[in-house]
């Protein structure tokens, strides 16, 4: 029984007793004091009548003290009852009555659905990502505001506890395709013995926090165990090494030679504030610029004027050697080889990843985190200036942000950038939202934990997507794209349909990268299509 339901009950039983208890009181006043004596019946009617305000003057006047001060009193607790049976009574009659009403359970006709528990900050990027493939997906959510909020988006969801096999047999879970659960590393786990109790052949995703952990995970029955945070973090690692040590570890191989690279203009770059054009990427380096990230904003084609500011993230083809080149273009002035430090602020789990990766590059490394623990050299606020200069800031190489509140990690952003201008500060969001803020902060390169979570949870459940870039910015896929079939490049317009390039095409045993406006896609071509989230989303809603 509902809270208020339960208060409704027991208000109605207090109003009850008062009503006997005044007309029990009022008997015996009326044969004692007044000498005229009432029948229960009649005593029960005054009551009623006295406390319903409908009149009880049939009586009245009353010649003794004592029943006038009675009824006086019993007057006043009438009036304290009518008052509180508003918040009591009405109020949550009428909020039930207009209040949308969330379903306890889906239409027995739903299959081949994803059951999603249940709804994070994480799960956004995920459900687009389904939005975009036309997979059907259900939420289980056992929170009241989540569950109406999901509700009203127009969000399939079910108020249920995803914890319980009840609460997932609510959303139909023996007829779903698949499980995904990212909410904690106990209750996942839990959420995941659910799930295989009710029907043991489910496909169950789940996504750990601590990688530590994921065998117990895999001991409930998880048939696949994600860990967003370690990749995020061993990806800011390789961009500290690629600063350092000219090393593209992360780059995007494609066919033979080809390879796709984030390659970032830092603060102190020569080449921050010159445009592409002046650069002389193209010409030095020998690499094809495919789009480059300006302030957070991704330009598919950006012009020959563009100014490539601090902070800019090109986004690159070319063979190893040209991107290895480009690396040292953008760092000639800045890198100290054998020297400089790393500071990584905040000491979780991709904190912890990023400051292992990079000491096993045999480079140093200062870990800063609120707690004291083994492995923390400075203890302190990560927005304060004075913990930053003793971290040694002011004359690190690369500063890591692995904070897990987002605001925090943007003030501490403006906090580092003006204490040390020329420092490439690199950083984890959790909100995807949050990027563009970080950059006009001043970070120089941002992944959100939401988008690479989304992405690695997607391209599991979606077995036919071959996703090629899990953990950089940008996203780069393979796909059969059937509608394009006969068209060529030119015609087929997808940079301008959906802000994404075609950068090659597989073709048998055969990479093709060579291509122009007549290129003209084959049958069984698999395109290699990069792009922004959204843009490979639109993508794939246009053409896959």
């Amino acid at each position: 029984m509902d809270s208020w339901k339960r208060r409704v009950a027991g208000y109605s039983a207090f109003v009850l007793f008062v009503l006997v208890f005044t007309a029990v009181v009022y008997r015996y006043g009326m044969r004692v004091y007044e000498g005229d004596p009432r029948t229960m019946i009649e005593a029960l009617r005054f009551s009623v009548e006295m406390f319903t305000t409908t009149g009880f003057g049939g009586d009245s006047p009353w010649e003794s003290q004592q029943l006038n001060a009675f009824i006086a009193v019993m007057d006043l607790v009438g009036m304290v009852l009518l008052i509180g049976a508003l918040p009591v009574v009405v109020t949550p009659l009428l909020e039930e009555a207009f209040s949308t009403t969330v379903p306890r359970s889906l239409d027995e006709d739903l299959s081949g659905h994803v059951v999603v528990c249940s709804d994070t900050s994480r799960s956004a990027a995920l459900i687009e990502e389904f939005d975009s493939h036309a997979i059907p997906y259900v939420f289980v959510e056992p929170d009241d505001e989540r569950a109406v909020r999901l509700h009203e988006a127009g969000r399939t969801v079910v108020r249920a506890d995803p914890e319980s096999t009840a609460g997932l047999a609510a959303a139909n879970l023996t007829d779903a395709r698949a499980l995904v659960t990212d909410l904690s590393d106990q209750v996942d786990a839990s959420i995941v013995l659910a799930a295989k109790e009710l029907d043991p052949e489910i496909r169950v995703i789940s996504v750990v926090e601590n990688p530590e952990r994921e065998r117990y995970h895999r001991l409930a029955g998880a048939d696949e165990v994600l860990s967003p945070r370690s990749l995020l973090g061993e990806s800011l690692a390789a961009k500290v090494t690629t600063a350092l040590q000219t090393d593209l570890g992360e780059a995007v191989v494609i066919g033979d030679s080809l390879q796709l690279a984030e390659v970032s203009v830092p603060h102190g770059s020569s080449l921050a504030g010159s445009t592409l054009a002046d650069s002389g990427i193209r010409e030095r380096a020998g690499v094809n610029v495919i789009g480059a990230w300006f302030n957070g904003e991704f330009d598919a084609a950006p012009p020959p004027d563009a100014t490539l500011s601090a902070g800019t993230v090109l986004l690159v083809s070319g063979r190893s050697d040209q991107l290895e080149r480009l690396v040292e273009l953008t760092n000639s002035a800045r890198r100290r080889f054998g020297a400089g430090e790393t500071v990584v602020v905040g000491y979780g789990q991709v904190g912890r990843s990023v400051a292992e990766s990079v000491a096993d590059a045999d480079l140093s490394v200062t870990v800063v985190d609120r707690e004291d623990a083994e492995g923390v050299d400075v203890v302190g606020d990560a927005t304060d200036p004075e913990t930053l200069r003793d971290a040694g800031v002011e004359t690190a190489q690369t500063v890591v942000l692995a904070l897990p509140d987002d605001t925090t990690t943007e003030f501490a952003t403006l906090v580092i950038r003006d204490l040390a201008p020329n420092t490439q500060v690199l950083a984890r969001v959790e909100e995807a939202a949050s990027v563009r803020k970080m950059h006009r902060a001043g970070a120089d390169y941002v992944l959100s934990l939401a988008t690479v979570t989304g992405r690695l949870s997607a391209s599991t459940v979606i077995e036919d997507r071959d996703v090629l870039s899990l953990n950089q910015q940008i996203e780069v896929v393979r796909s059969r794209v059937s509608r394009l079939a006969g068209k060529t490049i030119g015609r087929a317009d997808v940079r301008e349909a959906t802000g994404c390039t075609i950068i090659a095409i597989e073709r048998g045993d055969e990479t093709v990268t060579e291509i122009g406006p007549d290129t003209r896609i084959e049958p069984d071509d698999e395109l290699v299509v990069v792009g922004t989230d959204e843009g490979i989303r639109e993508f794939e809603r246009r053409f896959v």
